[in-house]
């Protein structure tokens, strides 16, 4: 696999139009961050890591409106690819949908917000949007 970050986020979104309660993702410390990010910001449900063979596995609860069946992901795009990655400082750092969605950054604090970099005054590697 090239890219396990679009991976992850590949199989969310496939859940998502699939109407999917659970997804089962294979683990790896970053994913383990971003879900850790969509959690705290309202993304998903809940999320489990279970910690089977070799690198283990992440369960996330994905999260609905129960009125409308709507997922409270609406979007989630790679920014920085393999191929062509993308990196800004603190002063270019993107604002998804005027602050509504967020960006994950990898910065060297680890993965956090665009608004957290932001306070931080610090950039890094937009690694995806979300909305």
């Amino acid at each position: 696999m090239t890219d396990p970050i679009a991976d992850y986020l590949t199989r969310i979104r496939n859940a998502v139009m699939a109407k999917h309660k659970v997804v089962e993702i294979p683990a790896s410390n970053i994913k383990k961050d971003m879900t850790r990010i969509l959690f705290e910001k309202g993304y998903i449900l809940n999320y489990k890591f279970e910690e089977q063979g070799p690198q283990g596995n992440i369960k996330i609860a994905l999260k609905y409106n129960p009125e409308t069946k709507l997922a409270a992901i609406k979007s989630l795009q790679r920014i920085s690819k393999p191929g062509l990655r993308k990196y800004v400082d603190k002063d270019h750092l993107p604002r998804v949908l005027n602050g509504l969605g967020v960006a994950i950054i990898s910065t060297s604090q680890g993965l956090i917000t665009d608004k957290e970099a932001r306070s931080l005054n610090i950039g890094g590697e937009v690694l995806c949007y979300v909305y």
